[in-house]
């Protein structure tokens, strides 16, 4: 993907307030986003649509983030898609499952719009990263 084309994320949280405010951000930098409220919701959306980066909430009710992150890495289609995980938690286990799990970086919330595209131009790489910066 060179730096001309939009980078399209998924934002997977069940907190409609923090699903607005990543969007928010990402839509200002030119990215197009696709948004679930939900583990399941998630993997519906990735079974029709190929997006670059997935920033994946890991406490959600019914399905935790590090549940939806083993389905994505079972998945022949997406199991090379990074995904970072986002949570409120700041506990050092969680980081660590969440890195066991195939997590490709990790943000802990409250983050600023310039920490969670630093993670997205780290986790695309290259020119696909300078899209979103």
């Amino acid at each position: 993907m060179d730096s001309m084309q939009t980078t399209k994320v998924l934002v997977v949280d069940d907190n409609e307030d923090c699903r607005a405010l990543v969007k928010g951000m990402l839509t200002k930098r030119g990215c197009a986003v696709l948004a679930a409220a939900c583990g399941s919701e998630a993997l519906t959306i990735l079974e029709a649509e190929t997006p670059d980066v997935v920033l994946l909430d890991v406490m959600m009710p019914e399905m935790t983030g590090f549940e939806v992150l083993e389905k994505i890495r079972e998945s022949a289609k997406h199991y090379a898609l990074p995904v970072i995980m986002l949570t409120a938690s700041d506990n050092d286990d969680d980081v660590m499952t969440a890195y066991q799990h195939g997590s490709d970086y990790y943000i802990n919330k409250p983050f600023t719009a310039e920490q969670m595209l630093h993670g997205i131009s780290l986790v695309l790489g290259g020119e696909a990263g300078a899209a979103v910066t």
